[in-house]
């Protein structure tokens, strides 16, 4: 699967989401132009910082943190957010941390990120945002609205990515029948796919950063991409060179640059076949991922078939006895493959005359 990219950042957003109680609280501040200063923690380096202030011990709640706002100082609030624990309260955070901020609420809210580790989240007076930071970790919330202005164009642009990829695999499944596939169409359909992945995890943080507001693009991003990833995943199996780990390939395309993710020949270096041409060479699929559509047939027995013949053609020429002969097959699961094959043939066949 794919690499967590940002994880810190997501689980921050999941917490400061649109629906959340502390989302809401510090919304009523933002309306109310009071602005606002709030550390989520209570780790002794956390209480170190803290100087005078009210030890308030209350529950959290958005009507209480928005009316402890009115006064000058931070807001402390438990680690789990359940309690207000301090108001008005002074923070001396260590001042030769660096800061490039300006103000002095902002410098010393990312000071105090820094220093303990904690998230703070300054909500400022006069610029009207919500600013959160987190050790070296600084973010803007933004109006929902805009979020999900960039959500939903690039669910558009995701549904323009599917159908090009959808039609680069129809074909490649037409010359894997015929074992006519060439490297050209291989590393294309395994490009568009990354490009696609690499949508969606965009996808994915605006739906963190929407929260409850987010659900109808999370149900349209499902519906689009289905099994796209275990397909791509599938076609480096069936591609890369012997010997390579086709999981550690996969991990590698994410880590490239868009740059050399449009260069067709990056991927197929990546393949392991660098200095290829791309268009001349014929390559023939193991088979994983068109006998993976067959209902119902383990994992160990797709490996078990493709040790035995090599290459999806030699499965595919093959009798029930022959097939009978591989280990974890008997003769019923042997008939069920060979009706498997014959119908993924059939649809694959179908789709091209429509």
């Amino acid at each position: 699967m794919r690499e967590e990219n940002n994880t810190e950042l997501k689980a921050i957003l999941k917490i400061l989401g649109p629906g959340t109680s502390l989302r809401e609280g510090i919304e009523n501040i933002l309306r109310a132009k009071t602005g606002g200063l709030i550390v989520i923690g209570d780790n002794k380096e956390m209480l170190e910082t803290v100087d005078g202030g009210f030890s308030i011990g209350a529950l959290y709640s958005p009507a209480n943190i928005y009316e402890l706002a009115k006064m000058d100082g931070a807001i402390i609030v438990s680690s789990d957010g359940k309690k207000i624990l301090y108001a008005n309260a002074q923070l001396i955070p260590n001042q030769s941390i660096p800061t490039f901020e300006t103000g002095t609420r902002h410098r010393t809210a990312q000071r105090i990120a820094k220093q303990t580790g904690n998230l703070v989240i300054a909500i400022s007076q006069r610029r009207n945002i919500i600013s959160v930071y987190k050790g070296e970790l600084k973010y803007v919330l933004r109006d929902s609205s805009i979020i999900l202005g960039k959500a939903n164009q690039a669910i558009q642009t995701l549904e323009r990515y599917t159908t090009v990829l959808d039609r680069a695999l129809s074909n490649l499944n037409l010359l894997e029948l015929q074992d006519m596939a060439t490297l050209f169409e291989v590393i294309t359909c395994i490009q568009r796919t990354e490009m696609i992945m690499r949508i969606v995890t965009e996808i994915e943080g605006y739906i963190v950063e929407l929260g409850d507001e987010g659900r109808l693009i999370e149900m349209q991003l499902h519906e689009l991409i289905k099994n796209i990833e275990e397909e791509g995943i599938l076609l480096i199996k069936d591609y890369c060179r012997k010997g390579l780990n086709h999981n550690d390939i996969y991990k590698n395309l994410q880590l490239i640059s868009s740059d050399e993710l449009i260069n067709l020949d990056s991927i197929a270096g990546a393949l392991g076949y660098e200095g290829v041409p791309l268009i001349d060479t014929l390559i023939s699929p193991r088979g994983y991922r068109l006998i993976n559509k067959i209902p119902r047939l383990p994992t160990m027995v797709v490996d078990n078939l493709i040790k035995e013949f090599g290459y999806l053609k030699g499965i595919m020429e093959s009798n029930i006895e022959t097939l009978d002969m591989v280990e974890g097959i008997g003769e019923a699961r042997a008939r069920a493959i060979k009706n498997g094959i014959r119908r993924i043939k059939e649809q694959i066949l179908a789709e091209q005359q429509m």
